[in-house]
């Protein structure tokens, strides 16, 4: 495994979503160090990991579709690597953000959203560190982290964006986008959110008992909550409007500058949650010591 210097030990994590290659691109987020490195796992090898530097810290930074376009599919995200490297590097939070569809009409394109519930409805993915054992039969009451939820939805805000805080985001397998008929479902399932990537990350981050929270920005209208008509070689095919893409991209140009003051705002803070103990009633048992010993 190759190592990433640190002034200091860093405990947060960024896992960057759809148009980090962009923002990468552009250097928005801020000094970082050597070139990035992928983690050899138990499950191959991680995503790319940098490291930056922030203000009196320093953060790790995935992007995890690629760092110089849309290279990954989610369904190809390797995301038990991803969450096992970045547990191995020492990481105990990890925000992440993404850009899923509006199910919910009054979380309109360009709006970020804090979500706090989610509905897992892939079919393929690994979700599990502890195949073949006994070990991950845990709560999933607060799928995530409450501490990084309330920093988030508070960075947001400061910095002049528009936020709507809880919603239930549900997760598909993709690549391909939904149908009608399955957004009209999982509207009827309390769904106001819908993406393709914080399924497994979510619960693979609990297993490892890492706070793990999402920034969601919302990208478009999913599939039959507006009539859109088809256009042919644009990213989406006509659901995206003009005047939504202004929206989304002045939000996406605005969301280093909340991350930003979220990783301030959290840096040192003690961790008062209970996403550190979450395996907690198996080291009782005498099972467990360390979670990351126990993934295979």
């Amino acid at each position: 495994m190759g190592k990433i210097k640190s002034r200091k030990k860093a405990t947060l994590a960024v896992i960057g979503g759809s148009r980090a290659y962009d923002l990468l691109g552009a250097r928005s987020f801020g000094k970082t160090g050597k070139k990035p490195r992928t983690l050899k796992t138990p499950f191959g090898r991680s995503a790319p990991v940098r490291m930056f530097y922030g203000e009196g810290f320093d953060y790790y930074f995935m992007s995890r579709h690629g760092e110089k376009g849309y290279e990954v599919s989610a369904p190809g995200v390797n995301y038990r690597a991803n969450v096992w490297a970045l547990k191995k590097l020492g990481v105990e939070r990890i925000i992440s953000w993404s850009g899923p569809g509006a199910i919910n009409r009054a979380m309109t394109p360009g709006m970020f959203v804090v979500p706090h519930d989610l509905i897992d409805a892939t079919k393929n993915r690994p979700s599990n560190f502890f195949e073949g054992t006994g070990l991950g039969f845990i709560r999933m009451s607060d799928p995530f982290c409450p501490e990084l939820r309330a920093a988030a939805v508070s960075s947001i805000t400061t910095n002049g964006s528009i936020c709507h805080n809880g919603g239930v985001y549900v997760c598909t397998e993709g690549p391909r986008l939904e149908t009608p008929a399955e957004i009209r479902a999982f509207a009827s399932w309390g769904g106001d959110l819908v993406g393709m990537t914080l399924v497994p990350e979510a619960f693979l981050a609990r297993q490892l008992e890492m706070c793990y929270a999402a920034i969601c920005l919302s990208t478009n209208f999913a599939e039959g909550v507006l009539p859109r008509n088809f256009k042919e070689g644009e990213l989406f095919e006509g659901m995206m409007n003009e005047a939504e893409k202004e929206k989304v991209e002045w939000s996406l140009a605005n969301l280093p500058a909340i991350l930003g003051t979220f990783l301030r705002r959290i840096s040192g803070a003690k961790r008062g949650c209970k996403c550190g103990v979450a395996m907690n009633r198996y080291r009782k048992k005498g099972l467990l010591k360390n979670p990351l010993d126990a993934a295979r």
